[in-house]
Formats: structure tokens, C-alpha cells, sequence
């Protein structure tokens, strides 16, 4: 059964309206239904449906085409459905990683008929989780056209309504550090390989982060030992031992140099590379008007977003939305009315 959404409620109103759908990653169904649904009614935007995801478009021949996009999963409930407003926030899963961007987004398609520029909206499924069911990445696969012309993009991550510019690449990777059995009744027989990581450790304590400046933001790096996994039983000195490592690392390294860095911080060690990857750039020298509009002074986005997609497709991204990111996945997670409202007004401002 789909449950109708009201686009001409206000954003306050719509944002409960997506809270108390739940749409736990993978589970988005009967939501994209009703926003597909919502839509469609709509005489001034062509609809396509991939798969959980919605893709709205204007085509009014502007000049130029922006691309706002939410995504419409969170992760699993904490005892925090359905929505409440109380003291001037709504209070409930997801509404700020970000079911209070994507009520902002979709007042702005119902109620934007003839924008100033055309627009792509996309209300996408499976962020919340693995790459590769990401439904903004399976669009740019399978319908890449759908993201097409776009000069810009506006992601509606949480930023407490101000600007996070680009963000930082992602590189996990596990370092190995050898040794060899024996029974720990006889301990010198062996080479403890959990003893020897210690060393491991000390470099990344002694690990100075560097801090790099790009378009007048400054992206700090970090480097950490996210998990150390060693031992097959409580009476064997571990052969091996496996220190997992977490990159965060600035835009201007690309994957390939990300992964020559941390090798080149253990050379006498195998590094085996699970994951890297690349962050975006702030591109403010291409966005910078869009900034302006917003009125907010720019940050660096120290965490790694969607933007970074929009990056490889060479569309240069931002992100802008209602509600502290530090609360998203949060039993206590919220956004504030005036988030919700401010969003509204200063993009509703630009496309109009």
C-alpha cells in the first residue's frame, strides 16, 4: 500500500511524513513508491524509476542544469519511530541523515514549476550501506544519461545548513605482520606476530596527520589502526597478525597516491588494500556563485560523501543540508525547524 505524500504540506510537515516511513537500507520500497507516486502527479517533471530510486527532471531548454540529489535509506531503527516535533526540532530516523534534506528537495520540485535552471532531483536508495548498492552509482551505471548536463550538483547531506565543500577519500587496508607458532608452554619456540605489531602501532601513534589547504580549506588527514585481529587459540603464540587500518585522506592524493602512501609508511611489511576511495575537490572556482547564493561560509567536509561521485562523472558537488551530521545514525537524531526552513528558502531563492 503506498502512503500518499503531500508536496504542498510544509517542509516541517513533510519531513515527519518521511520519518514515519520507514525506509531502513534495502527496505526503501514504499517509500520511493510514494514519492514516485507524488511525482508523477506533477505536469512539469518527467519521472524514471531505477530500481528503489526516483529521478525527477525539468526540461524547460535553460542553459544550464543543476542536480540535487537525497537519498531515501537510513539505517535501523533505535527506538526512535515514529516522528515528534518538540521545541523546535523534529525529533525520529532519519530525519537528519536525511529525511529533512529530502523534504526539502521535494518542496522545491513541486513548487518550483519554471526554474531559472533546469533541474535534476534524485531520491536514491542504499547509501547507508556497501558501494556497490549504492542506487546513485547503479543510475550513473546503468542510466548514465539521466545525469547528464548537469553543471553542478547539490548533495542534501547534513551540514547544519552551511556549505561542507568536497570531501575526503576513503582507504582501508589490513598491514601483516608475520611470525610463528607454538604452544605458549613453550613460548620461546615460536615468534609472537601479535608482539611484534606493537610496532605497527607505535608508527601510527607517532604518525603526524598532515593538514592540506585547498581553495582556502583546509582538509585534515587521518591515519588509524581501526582493528587488530590475532590468535587461532588461547594456548597458541599467534603466527600472524593483522592490523586494519582507516585513510582518511585529502582530495588532492588520488587512490593510487593514497595507497603509495600508507605502503611507503611499511615497507618492510605486506599491505593488502581492501578499499580506497577517491574524495572530490571543492571546485569553488565553479560553484563559487551557488555559494554566494546560499550565504554560508565554506567548510571542508572531512568525512567522504556522495560528492565524490558526482567527482568521477566530472560534475563539481557540494554538500548542503538541514541538521548537525555529528546526530546522524543517533538514537537521539533530529533536524531544527529553522535548518528545514532556511534550506528551503535560499535554494528555492536560486532556482527561482
Amino acid at each position: 500500500m503506498t502512503h500518499p505524500l503531500d508536496l504542498t504540506a510544509d517542509v516541517v510537515a513533510l519531513t515527519r511524513a518521511l520519518v514515519d516511513l520507514p525506509s531502513e537500507s534495502g527496505r526503501e520500497a514504499e517509500l520511493a513508491d510514494a514519492v514516485e507516486a507524488a511525482l508523477r502527479a506533477l505536469p512539469h517533471l518527467t519521472v524514471e524509476r531505477v530500481g528503489d530510486s526516483v529521478v525527477a527532471c525539468t526540461g524547460l531548454g535553460r542553459a544550464e542544469r543543476a542536480l540535487i540529489a537525497g537519498h531515501l535509506d537510513t539505517v535501523p531503527a533505535a527506538g526512535n519511530l515514529p516522528s515528534r516535533l518538540a521545541d523546535g526540532r523534529v525529533h525520529g530516523l532519519g530525519a537528519c541523515d536525511m529525511k529533512g534534506g529530502v523534504a526539502v528537495a521535494l518542496r522545491l520540485a513541486a513548487g518550483i514549476p519554471e526554474p531559472v535552471r533546469d533541474v535534476t532531483y534524485v531520491f536514491y536508495e542504499c547509501e547507508e550501506v556497501e558501494g556497490d548498492r549504492n542506487g546513485l552509482a547503479r543510475i550513473g551505471a546503468e542510466h548514465p544519461a539521466l545525469l547528464a548536463d548537469a553543471g553542478l550538483a547539490i548533495l542534501m547531506e547534513p551540514s547544519d545548513a552551511g556549505v561542507e565543500a568536497g570531501c575526503q577519500g576513503i582507504l582501508t587496508a589490513d598491514i601483516m605482520v608475520g611470525g610463528a607458532r607454538a604452544h605458549t608452554a613453550r613460548a620461546w619456540q615460536g615468534v609472537n606476530a601479535a608482539h611484534k605489531a606493537a610496532r605497527v602501532l607505535q608508527r601510527l601513534d607517532d604518525h603526524m596527520p598532515e593538514r592540506v589547504v585547498i581553495d582556502g580549506l583546509e582538509y585534515r588527514e587521518g591515519l588509524s589502526a581501526v582493528a587488530v585481529r590475532a590468535g587461532v587459540a588461547g594456548n597458541v603464540v599467534p603466527d600472524e597478525c593483522v592490523v586494519t587500518v582507516n585513510f582518511r585522506f585529502a582530495p588532492s592524493r588520488s587512490a593510487e597516491e593514497a595507497e603509495a602512501y600508507v605502503r611507503g609508511l611499511f615497507p618492510e611489511y605486506e599491505v593488502r588494500v581492501a578499499e580506497v576511495v577517491p574524495g572530490a575537490s571543492p571546485h569553488l572556482d565553479r560553484i563559487g556563485g551557488l555559494v554566494r547564493a546560499l550565504g554560508a561560509e565554506p567548510r571542508a567536509k572531512l568525512g567522504w560523501t556522495d560528492v565524490a561521485r558526482f567527482a568521477a562523472l566530472g560534475v563539481p558537488a557540494l554538500n548542503y543540508g538541514p541538521g548537525d551530521p555529528s546526530l546522524a545514525h543517533t538514537a537521539g537524531e533530529y533536524v531544527p525547524v529553522e535548518h528545514l526552513e532556511r534550506c528551503e528558502s535560499r535554494l528555492r531563492a536560486w532556482l527561482s
